[in-house]
Protein backbone atom coordinates (compact mmCIF):
# COMPACT_ATOMS: atom_id res chain seq x y z
CA UNK A 1 0.00 0.00 0.00
CA UNK A 2 0.99 3.07 -1.02
CA UNK A 3 1.31 6.05 1.66
CA UNK A 4 2.12 9.54 1.02
CA UNK A 5 2.02 12.20 3.40
CA UNK A 6 1.67 15.99 3.01
CA UNK A 7 3.71 17.60 6.15
CA UNK A 8 3.34 21.13 6.79
CA UNK A 9 5.71 22.99 9.40
CA UNK A 10 4.96 26.78 10.32
CA UNK A 11 5.96 26.82 13.98
CA UNK A 12 8.70 30.20 13.76
CA UNK A 13 10.06 31.81 10.68
CA UNK A 14 10.24 28.97 8.38
CA UNK A 15 7.26 28.33 6.00
CA UNK A 16 7.90 24.83 4.41
CA UNK A 17 6.42 21.22 3.07
CA UNK A 18 7.19 18.30 2.37
CA UNK A 19 6.24 14.81 1.07
CA UNK A 20 7.04 11.50 2.68
CA UNK A 21 5.83 7.83 0.52
CA UNK A 22 5.97 4.97 2.72
CA UNK A 23 9.02 6.68 5.30
CA UNK A 24 10.66 7.80 2.05
CA UNK A 25 11.16 11.42 1.28
CA UNK A 26 9.71 12.76 -2.00
CA UNK A 27 10.23 16.42 -1.71
CA UNK A 28 10.89 19.15 1.38
CA UNK A 29 10.52 22.89 -0.09
CA UNK A 30 11.35 25.63 2.26
CA UNK A 31 10.85 29.41 2.36
CA UNK A 32 12.92 31.22 4.80
CA UNK A 33 12.23 35.22 6.27
CA UNK A 34 15.11 36.57 5.76
CA UNK A 35 13.23 40.67 7.28
CA UNK A 36 13.65 39.36 11.17
CA UNK A 37 17.67 39.88 10.64
CA UNK A 38 17.46 43.32 11.01
CA UNK A 39 15.78 42.98 13.90
CA UNK A 40 18.02 40.63 15.60
CA UNK A 41 15.30 37.96 16.70
CA UNK A 42 12.14 36.68 15.12
CA UNK A 43 9.21 39.40 15.08
CA UNK A 44 6.00 36.71 15.35
CA UNK A 45 3.88 39.11 13.62
CA UNK A 46 5.68 39.94 10.66
CA UNK A 47 6.37 35.53 10.54
CA UNK A 48 3.01 34.78 10.57
CA UNK A 49 2.56 37.53 7.81
CA UNK A 50 5.04 35.90 6.03
CA UNK A 51 3.34 32.27 6.14
CA UNK A 52 0.10 33.67 4.86
CA UNK A 53 1.64 34.30 1.59
CA UNK A 54 4.32 31.34 1.53
CA UNK A 55 2.33 29.00 2.36
CA UNK A 56 0.13 28.26 -1.07
CA UNK A 57 3.72 28.28 -3.12
CA UNK A 58 5.91 26.09 -1.65
CA UNK A 59 2.78 23.26 -1.00
CA UNK A 60 2.41 23.30 -4.50
CA UNK A 61 6.31 23.41 -5.03
CA UNK A 62 6.52 20.33 -2.89
CA UNK A 63 3.77 18.28 -4.87
CA UNK A 64 4.82 19.15 -7.95
CA UNK A 65 9.24 18.23 -7.01
CA UNK A 66 7.45 15.23 -5.40
CA UNK A 67 5.22 14.18 -8.71
CA UNK A 68 2.07 13.61 -7.09
CA UNK A 69 -1.36 15.83 -7.53
CA UNK A 70 -3.21 16.43 -3.63
CA UNK A 71 -5.34 13.39 -5.03
CA UNK A 72 -2.14 10.73 -4.88
CA UNK A 73 -2.40 11.72 -0.99
CA UNK A 74 -3.16 9.74 1.66
CA UNK A 75 -2.94 11.93 4.87
CA UNK A 76 -2.09 15.73 5.63
CA UNK A 77 0.28 16.15 8.90
CA UNK A 78 0.83 19.80 10.91
CA UNK A 79 3.28 20.83 13.37
CA UNK A 80 0.22 21.92 16.38
CA UNK A 81 3.28 23.03 18.47
CA UNK A 82 4.85 24.34 20.41
CA UNK A 83 6.01 27.76 18.49
CA UNK A 84 4.78 31.30 17.53
CA UNK A 85 0.81 31.17 18.02
CA UNK A 86 0.08 33.14 14.87
CA UNK A 87 2.66 31.02 12.71
CA UNK A 88 1.26 27.49 13.74
CA UNK A 89 -2.28 29.10 13.01
CA UNK A 90 -1.20 29.52 9.35
CA UNK A 91 -0.08 26.06 8.94
CA UNK A 92 -3.19 24.29 11.07
CA UNK A 93 -5.14 26.47 9.64
CA UNK A 94 -4.00 25.37 5.82
CA UNK A 95 -3.79 21.86 6.93
CA UNK A 96 -7.39 21.78 7.79
CA UNK A 97 -8.66 23.15 4.77
CA UNK A 98 -6.73 21.42 2.43
CA UNK A 99 -8.02 17.64 4.28
CA UNK A 100 -11.45 18.89 4.48
CA UNK A 101 -10.76 19.48 0.81
CA UNK A 102 -9.50 16.66 -0.32
CA UNK A 103 -11.24 14.29 2.39
CA UNK A 104 -8.73 12.56 3.87
CA UNK A 105 -6.93 12.49 7.41
CA UNK A 106 -5.27 15.14 9.08
CA UNK A 107 -2.26 14.35 11.72
CA UNK A 108 -1.21 16.77 13.91
CA UNK A 109 2.20 16.29 15.13
CA UNK A 110 4.60 17.64 18.25
CA UNK A 111 7.14 19.92 16.44
CA UNK A 112 10.01 18.20 19.02
CA UNK A 113 9.11 15.05 18.57
CA UNK A 114 9.32 15.42 15.02
CA UNK A 115 12.71 16.57 15.14
CA UNK A 116 13.85 13.56 17.02
CA UNK A 117 11.88 11.48 14.10
CA UNK A 118 14.11 13.29 11.12
CA UNK A 119 16.47 10.52 12.18
CA UNK A 120 14.15 8.37 10.68
CA UNK A 121 13.82 10.33 7.13
CA UNK A 122 14.88 7.89 4.31
CA UNK A 123 15.87 8.31 1.07
CA UNK A 124 15.01 5.59 -1.86
CA UNK A 125 18.49 6.10 -3.52
CA UNK A 126 20.74 5.87 -0.45
CA UNK A 127 20.57 3.76 2.89
CA UNK A 128 19.86 5.37 6.15
CA UNK A 129 21.36 4.10 9.43
CA UNK A 130 18.54 4.24 12.28
CA UNK A 131 18.81 3.78 16.04
CA UNK A 132 17.62 1.00 17.96
CA UNK A 133 14.66 1.41 20.39
CA UNK A 134 14.99 2.80 23.44
CA UNK A 135 17.73 5.46 22.63
CA UNK A 136 18.44 8.48 24.41
CA UNK A 137 18.19 11.76 22.43
CA UNK A 138 19.77 14.90 23.03
CA UNK A 139 17.40 17.41 21.82
CA UNK A 140 18.93 20.76 21.08
CA UNK A 141 17.24 24.25 19.43
CA UNK A 142 16.85 27.95 19.84
CA UNK A 143 13.66 27.58 22.32
CA UNK A 144 14.26 24.01 24.22
CA UNK A 145 17.03 21.83 25.72
CA UNK A 146 15.79 18.28 26.23
CA UNK A 147 17.37 14.56 27.17
CA UNK A 148 14.67 12.34 25.63
CA UNK A 149 14.55 8.59 26.16
CA UNK A 150 12.36 7.46 23.26
CA UNK A 151 10.80 4.02 23.25
CA UNK A 152 9.43 3.62 20.22
CA UNK A 153 8.66 5.84 17.04
CA UNK A 154 5.59 7.33 19.15
CA UNK A 155 6.50 6.76 22.84
CA UNK A 156 9.33 9.67 24.08
CA UNK A 157 9.73 10.73 27.93
CA UNK A 158 11.49 13.97 29.00
CA UNK A 159 13.91 12.82 31.92
CA UNK A 160 15.88 16.33 31.76
CA UNK A 161 15.15 19.85 30.08
CA UNK A 162 16.54 23.44 30.83
CA UNK A 163 15.05 25.11 33.89
CA UNK A 164 15.37 28.96 31.85
CA UNK A 165 17.02 28.87 28.53
CA UNK A 166 17.54 26.80 26.07
CA UNK A 167 20.99 26.27 24.66
CA UNK A 168 20.47 28.01 21.24
CA UNK A 169 19.03 30.84 22.96
CA UNK A 170 22.20 31.15 24.93
CA UNK A 171 24.73 30.81 21.41
CA UNK A 172 22.03 33.52 19.97
CA UNK A 173 22.57 35.61 23.09
CA UNK A 174 25.87 35.59 23.26
CA UNK A 175 26.96 35.93 19.58
CA UNK A 176 24.26 39.60 20.23
CA UNK A 177 26.72 40.64 23.13
CA UNK A 178 29.65 40.11 21.16
CA UNK A 179 27.86 42.06 17.66
CA UNK A 180 27.19 39.08 15.02
CA UNK A 181 24.41 38.87 12.78
CA UNK A 182 20.86 37.17 13.94
CA UNK A 183 21.27 33.65 14.17
CA UNK A 184 24.77 34.02 16.09
CA UNK A 185 25.07 30.49 16.59
CA UNK A 186 26.32 29.50 13.12
CA UNK A 187 28.63 32.30 13.29
CA UNK A 188 29.98 31.44 16.74
CA UNK A 189 30.36 27.78 15.86
CA UNK A 190 32.48 28.95 12.51
CA UNK A 191 34.71 31.80 14.47
CA UNK A 192 35.50 28.73 17.06
CA UNK A 193 37.02 26.95 14.55
CA UNK A 194 40.05 29.13 15.03
CA UNK A 195 39.92 29.92 18.01
CA UNK A 196 41.05 28.82 21.27
CA UNK A 197 38.60 26.84 23.99
CA UNK A 198 40.12 27.88 26.83
CA UNK A 199 41.35 31.03 26.34
CA UNK A 200 38.52 32.25 28.40
CA UNK A 201 36.53 30.20 31.14
CA UNK A 202 32.94 30.65 32.14
CA UNK A 203 30.26 29.58 34.99
CA UNK A 204 28.40 26.46 33.89
CA UNK A 205 25.58 24.73 34.71
CA UNK A 206 24.99 24.16 38.38
CA UNK A 207 21.79 22.40 38.26
CA UNK A 208 21.28 18.64 39.90
CA UNK A 209 19.85 15.58 38.06
CA UNK A 210 19.31 15.99 34.35
CA UNK A 211 18.01 19.57 34.13
CA UNK A 212 20.07 22.22 32.93
CA UNK A 213 20.67 25.81 33.18
CA UNK A 214 22.22 28.60 30.95
CA UNK A 215 20.74 32.18 32.22
CA UNK A 216 23.93 31.96 34.78
CA UNK A 217 26.28 31.52 31.88
CA UNK A 218 24.98 34.29 29.62
CA UNK A 219 24.86 36.27 32.96
CA UNK A 220 28.75 35.40 33.29
CA UNK A 221 29.70 36.26 30.19
CA UNK A 222 28.01 39.62 29.54
CA UNK A 223 29.36 41.28 32.97
CA UNK A 224 33.00 39.49 31.72
CA UNK A 225 32.77 41.61 28.09
CA UNK A 226 31.47 44.37 29.85
CA UNK A 227 34.80 44.25 32.37
CA UNK A 228 37.46 43.88 29.71
CA UNK A 229 35.49 46.50 27.45
CA UNK A 230 35.98 49.18 29.87
CA UNK A 231 39.34 48.84 30.03
CA UNK A 232 40.06 47.62 26.22
CA UNK A 233 37.27 49.06 23.66
CA UNK A 234 38.51 46.93 21.14
CA UNK A 235 38.88 43.32 23.35
CA UNK A 236 35.95 41.73 21.18
CA UNK A 237 36.99 42.71 18.21
CA UNK A 238 40.69 41.64 18.96
CA UNK A 239 39.34 37.79 20.84
CA UNK A 240 36.30 37.38 18.72
CA UNK A 241 37.55 33.24 17.50
CA UNK A 242 38.71 32.67 21.25
CA UNK A 243 35.93 34.31 22.75
CA UNK A 244 33.52 32.37 20.38
CA UNK A 245 35.68 29.29 20.98
CA UNK A 246 35.40 29.48 24.80
CA UNK A 247 32.04 30.40 25.22
CA UNK A 248 31.18 27.13 22.99
CA UNK A 249 32.76 24.77 25.03
CA UNK A 250 31.12 26.28 27.95
CA UNK A 251 27.82 25.26 26.55
CA UNK A 252 28.57 21.96 24.88
CA UNK A 253 30.88 20.64 28.23
CA UNK A 254 27.40 21.15 30.22
CA UNK A 255 25.34 19.27 27.36
CA UNK A 256 27.36 16.20 27.33
CA UNK A 257 28.48 16.00 31.12
CA UNK A 258 24.09 15.90 31.35
CA UNK A 259 24.22 13.42 28.79
CA UNK A 260 26.57 11.49 30.25
CA UNK A 261 24.48 11.50 33.29
CA UNK A 262 21.44 10.40 31.35
CA UNK A 263 23.35 7.03 29.54
CA UNK A 264 24.59 6.25 33.17
CA UNK A 265 21.40 6.30 34.57
CA UNK A 266 19.00 4.81 31.90
CA UNK A 267 21.73 2.37 30.53
CA UNK A 268 20.99 3.18 26.99
CA UNK A 269 24.32 3.79 24.90
CA UNK A 270 22.72 4.14 21.31
CA UNK A 271 23.20 8.24 21.57
CA UNK A 272 21.31 10.79 18.93
CA UNK A 273 21.62 14.44 18.23
CA UNK A 274 18.28 16.44 16.96
CA UNK A 275 16.99 19.98 16.78
CA UNK A 276 18.63 23.32 14.90
CA UNK A 277 21.76 22.86 17.28
CA UNK A 278 22.36 20.14 16.39
CA UNK A 279 23.59 21.11 13.16
CA UNK A 280 26.49 22.72 15.26
CA UNK A 281 30.23 21.42 14.25
CA UNK A 282 31.60 21.44 17.96
CA UNK A 283 28.85 19.89 19.52
CA UNK A 284 28.92 16.94 16.98
CA UNK A 285 32.35 16.60 17.56
CA UNK A 286 32.29 16.28 21.28
CA UNK A 287 29.44 13.82 21.11
CA UNK A 288 31.32 11.42 18.76
CA UNK A 289 34.60 11.77 20.77
CA UNK A 290 32.62 11.23 24.26
CA UNK A 291 30.81 8.59 22.15
CA UNK A 292 34.00 6.22 21.30
CA UNK A 293 35.59 6.83 24.53
CA UNK A 294 32.88 5.42 26.49
CA UNK A 295 31.33 2.77 23.44
CA UNK A 296 28.37 5.16 22.79
CA UNK A 297 26.16 4.40 18.98
CA UNK A 298 25.86 8.04 17.74
CA UNK A 299 23.69 9.15 15.24
CA UNK A 300 22.82 12.44 13.91
CA UNK A 301 20.28 14.11 11.76
CA UNK A 302 21.68 15.53 7.85
CA UNK A 303 22.03 18.60 8.43
CA UNK A 304 19.44 19.95 5.70
CA UNK A 305 16.70 18.15 8.37
CA UNK A 306 18.63 19.98 11.49
CA UNK A 307 16.49 23.11 11.09
CA UNK A 308 12.70 23.76 11.23
CA UNK A 309 11.68 21.87 7.84
CA UNK A 310 8.20 19.59 6.80
CA UNK A 311 9.92 16.52 6.00
CA UNK A 312 10.55 15.39 9.90
CA UNK A 313 6.74 16.75 10.21
CA UNK A 314 5.55 14.42 7.36
CA UNK A 315 7.63 11.54 8.63
CA UNK A 316 6.20 11.84 12.65
CA UNK A 317 2.79 11.72 10.23
CA UNK A 318 3.89 8.84 8.53
CA UNK A 319 4.22 6.84 12.18
CA UNK A 320 0.90 8.45 13.50
CA UNK A 321 -0.51 7.05 10.26
CA UNK A 322 0.97 3.76 10.78
CA UNK A 323 -0.80 3.69 14.28
CA UNK A 324 -3.96 5.32 13.65
CA UNK A 325 -3.48 8.17 15.17
CA UNK A 326 -5.87 10.72 13.32
CA UNK A 327 -6.66 14.01 14.93
CA UNK A 328 -9.45 16.46 14.60
CA UNK A 329 -10.39 19.67 13.53
CA UNK A 330 -10.89 21.13 16.66
CA UNK A 331 -7.74 20.54 17.88
CA UNK A 332 -5.96 24.35 17.93
CA UNK A 333 -2.71 25.41 18.02
CA UNK A 334 -0.50 25.16 21.59
CA UNK A 335 2.33 27.48 22.00
CA UNK A 336 4.01 25.59 24.78
CA UNK A 337 5.57 22.16 24.77
CA UNK A 338 3.98 21.48 28.36
CA UNK A 339 0.53 21.94 27.20
CA UNK A 340 0.77 19.19 24.17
Amino acid sequence: MMIRILGIESSCDDTSAAVIENGYILSNKTANQQIHKQFGGVVPELASRAHQQNIIPVVDAALKEAGIKPSDLQAVAYARGPGLMGALLVGSSFAKGLSMALGIPIIETNHLHAHILSLFIKKYDSSTSVPSFPFLCLLVSGGHTQFVVMRSHLEMEIIGQTIDDAAGEAFDKCAKLMGLPYPGGPFIDKLAASGNPKAFTFSKSGVKGLDVSFSGLKTSFLYFLQDRVKSDPKFIKNNLADLCASIQRAIIDTLIAKLVTASVRTGINEVCLAGGVSANSGLREAISKKGAEIGWTVYFPEIIYTTDNAAMIAVAGYYKYLSGKFSDYEAVPVARAGQL
